[in-house]
């Protein structure tokens, strides 16, 4: 049995039908594990080390509220078997110092899934650019003028802020490059933040597809995510349909390269977001999908991550 400490957002604002990591805690719950929840805000450290108030929670997805807690008490992360961070992002200041406390956490002892140094290191925007061959033409940039520039070569563009999350922020350009002036100058606060533009890719009308890679291996189907008419966002807050779909060639071939290498940087679990045939984005913070998948296909992803989990703290 395992003492599992998940930290995340308040339990009272899951979605029970479709929250992945209330699915994590159920199959640990299921499986005989002790689940343990921890608000991101409740992260400190002290004398005897980086601590947090630590609910015992029972779950039962049939009642109203689906989690009963049996007790409180102020740990230390090094108390667990393993600690889940699912805090959600934008991965703001408040965000960082928690990986930093994490980080702590880990020097006297604690393990930490998905390391909090992978965590800082990996934006869930710019590491795609670490994977050049399977991606679509992209720039990083605060000025306008590359923007514009970038325009002029591809005529057809999409323009997002580094922190956004739910397709939040996403705004296509057309040739005739209708209000790309302040579309750059609201994003980037005139030249403050960095942007990100894309070509645009038509194949977002069959899905924006989510692969998750477990410790390495991949979810053996892709969650497509099609936006609804008139719209360009395929995620599923922002309004898309999830439609789960065996794993293709091309995909599998991403995983195979990119899984044991974010593996062995400590990213447990990852969501890679590919376009057609391009790669656009690695999630890394609190990957979604599971619930979805499982739904529509009898995978259990819930099931497959708990197996790895158990694997790789028996090996450590």
């Amino acid at each position: 049995m395992l003492k599992l400490l998940f930290i995340a957002d308040p339990l009272e604002n899951f979605k029970v039908y479709k929250d992945t990591s209330l699915a994590m805690m159920n199959a640990s719950h299921l499986a005989g594990h002790q689940v343990y929840f921890a608000n991101a805000n409740s992260l400190g450290a002290k004398s005897t080390g980086v601590h947090a108030s630590c609910e015992y929670i029972q779950i039962d997805k049939k009642l109203a509220p689906w989690f009963k807690v049996i007790s409180t008490q102020d740990l230390p992360l090094h108390h667990f078997d393993a600690v889940i961070m699912r805090q959600d992002p934008p991965f703001h200041v408040e965000y960082l110092a928690n990986t930093w406390l994490l980080s702590q956490a880990e020097r006297e002892g604690a393990i930490i899934l998905n390391s909090p140094t992978a965590l800082r290191e990996h934006s869930e925007k710019i590491s795609i650019l670490e994977f050049s061959e399977y991606i679509s033409p992209t720039i990083v940039t605060r000025s306008i003028d590359e923007i514009k520039y970038f325009h002029q070569q591809y005529l057809d563009i999409v323009i997002k802020p580094l922190d956004g999350m739910g397709g939040m922020g996403v705004f296509r350009v057309g040739p005739d490059g209708l209000n790309i002036g302040s579309i750059v100058e609201t994003l980037g606060e005139y030249g403050k933040r960095s942007l990100m533009a894309q070509k645009y890719l038509p194949e977002i009308t069959d899905g924006d597809k989510r692969l998750i890679i477990i410790n390495g291996q991949a979810v053996p189907y892709v969650l497509a995510r099609v936006p609804q008419k008139g719209d360009i966002r395929g995620n599923l807050a922002a309004g898309g349909v999830g439609q789960a779909r065996p794993i293709s060639d091309r995909e599998t071939q991403i995983a195979l390269h990119l899984g044991p290498i974010l593996s062995k940087r400590g990213l447990f679990l990852i969501g890679i977001d590919i376009i057609g045939t391009s790669l656009t984005e690695i999630n890394v913070t609190s990957p979604t999908g599971f619930v979805e998948i499982t739904k529509q296909t009898g995978f259990d992803v819930a099931k497959f991550w708990l197996e790895q989990l158990e694997r790789t703290l028996t090996e450590k």
